[in-house]
């Protein structure tokens, strides 16, 4: 009996389950929930795995707090006490400045960078966030006055910007400040004690100025002013300036004056002595005699006042007038001292072209305030015809500190000479350009446009694609203008003007001589003109500013010089 019970002593219980599982009924069972199945336990082994991975996760875990709060705790709570979040700006690229060409005339370069166009417009120089681009101007001089200069943002001792923009301060990128500046962005820097950049971010990302092109030829430019400045150095002329438009739509060809200061310099603000040097100079570098200049003009109203002569009506192109060198007015209050008026020379019997031609005043005294049996047109209106030609207002050009110039008349002379009347004489000294007549030089050039294109003022602009504004001077018929026209032709040929009388293309122009000082040994020199004569294209004045009164022709052959390099180098403005 023990023998049977050993034998048998293993032998499991048998679950009541398992009494009822019936294999034939197996098919019958749902096997998606396991009926018909025996529960396995789960592997001791795969627990064992489970084990140790959450083990090694836990250790992970505790051995980066420990490092963190022991090994590093110091460092990251001092860390996290000093550190700071700073805001900072980021600079926008300025516009770049370009000629009518796209030759740079104004770019950007990194601070530390060379001047070089290339390295400062490639990729690699355009995302800058640390610091703004320096301002670069054309190394030639003649371009100052129009481009002008730039002060830079500015920092307070601690680094800190309190001017965030570049700030035009003359010329172009005065009047173009906005255009050419760009919108400042924004980033976060986390800055240690130190002032280290842990890391940043930017969250307003910079927009780059528009560029500007300008309507300059930067060769005629540059040529302008070395003919002007090298004329004023070998003759003794104290400055000069000069203007070339063009006559159908405004664009300013070139323009500039001499002596000029350079962009540069005053823009980088480091050469204290140069600047000092411009401020005391006599010649004042700074003036912008082209725009805010204002001389006396001679001759150079003559065409002028012949166009005005034949609208009034008092005289016909034909008609001719004795000038024997000077005319006598008799003085009702001292018979015995009458008033003499002369001439340049005498010229004998002149008609209007001629007059223009040889530039005479006693045609120009008698058909501006009379003589004789010739009936003059009076200073009323000479006044308005000398504004119907823009002179005694702005231009309108895109030029900061035009000057507007004086037409003198009666109520002028009471404001100026304590109330003094106005006399014959006023007038004839104010037919021929002299008493208290100013104007300038771009004036000049803008009038001298509207005889070329028969009587059309258009507003004068120094950048391309601006909204050409024209005005007709009323009711002047046509054959008026090509009267003045023939006459400065004329001086060309075989008057005062032969300076002009080039090869290369056709001239008409008109001299002036402003004589200057108690002794009159001093002179300024004036040209103006228009080319080519038979389908005017640019209109032109040149002045060279207080000289020896032996270079009357400065301005003439100066001009002449610069035509004939025109002819050669720039042909292109004279078909």
């Amino acid at each position: 009996m023990n023998m049977f019970k050993r034998k048998y002593s293993k032998i499991t219980e048998i679950d009541p389950n398992e009494v009822l599982l019936d294999s034939k009924n197996l098919a019958n069972f749902n096997m998606q929930q396991f009926e018909g199945r025996i529960e396995k336990p789960i592997s001791k082994y795969t627990i064992i795995l489970l084990g140790i991975f959450f083990f090694v996760i836990q250790i992970s875990y505790l051995s980066k707090v420990g490092i963190l709060q022991i090994a590093q705790g110091e460092g990251l709570r001092i860390r996290a006490e000093n550190n700071r979040l700073d805001h900072s700006v980021i600079f926008g690229d300025r516009g770049i400045i370009y000629d009518r060409n796209k030759v740079p005339l104004v770019w950007n370069v990194l601070s530390g960078n060379p001047n070089d166009w290339e390295t400062a417009t490639s990729s690699e120089h355009k995302d800058v966030l640390n610091d703004f681009a320096l301002r670069r101007y054309i190394a030639d001089p003649g371009f100052s006055h129009i481009l002008g200069y730039v002060s830079y943002p500015a920092k307070d001792k601690s680094g800190n910007y309190y001017s965030t923009e570049y700030e035009g301060r003359d010329g172009v990128e005065k009047i173009y400040n906005k255009d050419l500046n760009g919108i400042t962005g924004l980033k976060i820097e986390e800055v240690d004690a130190l002032s280290n950049t842990r890391s940043e971010s930017v969250i307003e990302p910079p927009v780059s100025g528009k560029d500007l092109v300008l309507t300059i030829d930067s060769r005629v430019q540059k040529q302008l002013y070395k003919v002007i400045s090298d004329a004023a150095i070998s003759s003794g002329f104290r400055a000069g300036s000069g203007v070339i438009m063009d006559v159908n739509s405004g664009e300013i060809l070139a323009m500039t004056s001499y002596p000029e200061y350079s962009s540069q310099v005053i823009t980088d603000g480091s050469d204290k002595k140069t600047i000092s040097s411009y401020q005391t100079n006599k010649a004042t570098p700074f003036l912008d005699r082209a725009v805010s200049g204002l001389y006396t003009p001679g001759s150079i109203v003559k065409p002028f006042m012949a166009i005005a002569a034949l609208d009034v009506g008092v005289i016909n192109p034909s008609k001719k007038i004795l000038s024997t060198g000077a005319i006598t007015i008799p003085n009702p209050y001292f018979p015995d001292k009458p008033s003499v008026f002369k001439d340049w020379r005498a010229h004998g019997w002149v008609d209007m072209r001629d007059a223009i031609a040889v530039s005479s005043d006693v045609y120009f005294y008698a058909v501006g305030g009379g003589y004789k049996d010739q009936k003059g047109i009076g200073i009323a209106n000479i006044e308005k015809y000398m504004r119907l030609f823009g002179f005694g207002s702005k231009t309108g050009i895109d030029v900061e500190g035009e000057a507007v110039g004086t037409i003198p008349t009666p109520e002028w002379k009471k404001q100026n000479f304590s109330g003094a009347d106005w006399l014959l004489g006023d007038t004839y000294h104010t037919a021929i350009g002299q008493y208290g007549f100013q104007v300038s030089p771009l004036q000049s050039a803008h009038a001298v446009a509207a005889i070329a294109s028969g009587g059309t003022l258009v507003t004068p602009h120094v950048v391309v694609n601006t909204t050409i504004q024209k005005k007709q001077i009323a009711d002047i018929p046509a054959s008026y203008f090509d009267v003045a026209s023939e006459g400065m032709r004329r001086s060309v040929l075989f008057g005062i003007a032969g300076a002009l009388n080039v090869a290369s293309v056709n001239i008409a122009a008109k001299t002036g001589t402003a004589e200057l000082g108690v002794k009159k040994d001093m002179v300024n020199s004036w040209i103006v003109g228009f080319f080519p004569y038979e389908h005017p294209r640019y209109a032109f004045a040149l002045v060279m500013e207080h000289g020896p009164v032996k270079y009357t022709q400065g301005a003439p052959a100066t001009m002449g010089q610069m035509v004939n390099w025109m002819g050669i180098y720039t042909p292109e403005y004279f078909k």
